[in-house]
């Protein structure tokens, strides 16, 4: 989880902090108390601040302990230029956070030192409530986890293997731009060097890995042309290839170009892309690594961003058809899905269970297996990252993934590519709407309703924010 600082701020005149020391400590206390019980780290300021000396010290010494978010604490009133001063020795998001505990004007001193804040332009957000108030440490945690989020994208690196996919404009954004607004680097690597770290990739673990999946996929459909155990073993040695230059380069996200040139005299990505995004693979458990098909590289930086703040795998479709009758959206793409969303289980054998390796289709020459499933259903955060007139906005909006009896999936299936992977979509977004304004091909989503810390994710970040219901 979030790492929060907390900084409870006074009143500067002795007496009367002398007098609201204890009153204050213990309001301290039950929120620390309750953001820990979240699951939050959190940072405390080793006084209380009611000094123009304490309000910078206690300030920078929470600062350096690299804290995602500061919480600075209004139980009663207090002086606002402290929060002034502690503002300014902290770079990390703000949080002001009042007691509305009627006994002391806690209000009161939010207030205040919000305005003081307003004044010189530097940016929070406010919250209220007891110390114990669960709603409270969500509203929090949610800003924390969003600063988190923001935090760890400064500093990263993004492996692009190839450069853009079928004159694909939304797949390729402007590095320059990626390093101001998100402070990640482009790494340039030629998808040549997955080939020749393919062809000398350990032999045993690509054997060993298409047993695995032989043994727990509900099929792998060999068919003698397209697909066999020597095209899968190839795949895997690509897998294996990857792997091998996200160690060595030390890539914290990455896209892969494919098509045409590994897709028509290689191979399919299909399974390299699905296990990388999955959180396990033959030998074990292991952190997904975000991996965009088509090298799509605002479709990974989305995919990020939500990796960090769902703490799960990030599903990438394709937007492939809209069921006007059902109004259901078909997202599907191929092998893209980890295989993680067959069944959302940390047992992997229950997930590959419902997953079938088919062939690939006549797009793909080269061959090699697609990774089929049909997504779990349940409760989904969709949105992307996408840039009009040069500027980056966030779309998102709530939705369901939903799965149907056996023949009515068939159906729906058959009436785009049954080989692919597919999620069956209802989405908190007209189709009308959605259509006219979606500003790409490619979607995301993770289980869950991570809204709150999303809309935090495009505050902090200074970008727009185009969020869609219905009504």
């Amino acid at each position: 989880m979030a790492r929060i600082g907390v900084i409870s701020i006074s009143d500067g005149r002795d007496h009367v902090h002398a007098r609201n020391a204890s009153f204050i400590q213990s309001k301290q206390d039950g929120l620390v108390a309750s953001l820990r019980s979240a699951g939050h780290d959190v940072v405390v300021g080793r006084e209380l601040v009611a000094t123009n000396d304490l309000a910078t010290s206690v300030a920078r010494e929470v600062a350096a302990a690299d804290v995602d978010v500061t919480v600075l604490y209004y139980a009663v009133w207090a002086f606002p230029h402290f929060t002034m001063l502690a503002a300014d020795a902290t770079r990390s998001p703000l949080v002001l956070v009042a007691s509305t505990d009627p006994t002391e004007p806690g209000l009161v001193g939010m207030l205040a030192a919000g305005g003081a804040l307003d004044q010189i332009g530097r940016s929070h957000v406010r919250a209220w409530g007891a110390p114990d108030d669960a709603e409270l440490a969500r509203r929090i945690g949610a800003r924390a986890t969003a600063a988190a989020a923001v935090s760890a994208l400064r500093g990263s690196t993004f492996g692009r293997f190839g450069g853009r996919p079928m004159g694909m404009n939304t797949a390729v954004a402007n590095t320059d731009q990626w390093m101001r607004t998100f402070g990640i680097d482009v790494e340039e690597i030629d998808q040549y060097e997955l080939v020749l770290r393919a062809e000398k990739a350990d032999a045993a673990e690509a054997r060993a890995a298409r047993e695995w999946i032989e043994r727990h996929a509900a099929g792998v459909h060999y068919d003698g042309a397209k697909l066999t155990p020597e095209l899968l073993e190839r795949q895997i040695r690509s897998y294996l290839a990857i792997r091998d230059v996200i160690a060595e380069r030390n890539l914290d996200f990455s896209g892969i170009k494919a098509q045409p040139e590994l897709t028509e005299n290689f191979a399919t990505m299909d399974v390299t892309e699905a296990f990388l995004n999955d959180p396990y693979d033959w030998n074990g458990p292991k952190e997904p690594h975000v991996c965009a098909t088509e090298a799509d590289m605002d479709g990974a930086l989305t995919m990020q961003l939500f990796k960090s703040v769902a703490r799960t795998p990030v599903l990438f479709a394709d937007v492939r058809h809209y069921h006007a009758d059902r109004d259901i959206w078909d997202l599907c793409n191929s092998g893209q899905h980890a295989t993680w969303y067959a069944a959302r289980s940390d047992d992997p054998a229950e997930n590959l269970a419902k997953v079938n390796f088919y062939p690939e289709v006549f797009f793909f020459p080269a061959g090699g297996a697609s990774v089929q499933h049909i997504a779990a259903p349940g409760q989904m955060t969709l949105g992307r990252l996408t840039r009009e007139d040069g500027r980056y906005r966030l779309q998102l909006m709530l939705g369901d993934f939903e799965s149907y009896d056996a023949a009515t999936n068939q159906e729906l299936v058959d009436q785009s590519t049954p080989e692919w992977p597919h999620a069956f979509a209802r989405l908190d977004a007209p189709g009308e709407l959605f259509l006219s304004k979606f500003g790409a091909n490619h979607i995301h989503a993770v289980p869950g309703d991570h809204r709150e810390a999303l809309r935090a994710v495009a505050d902090q970040l200074d970008i727009r924010l185009d969020e869609w219901t219905r009504g």
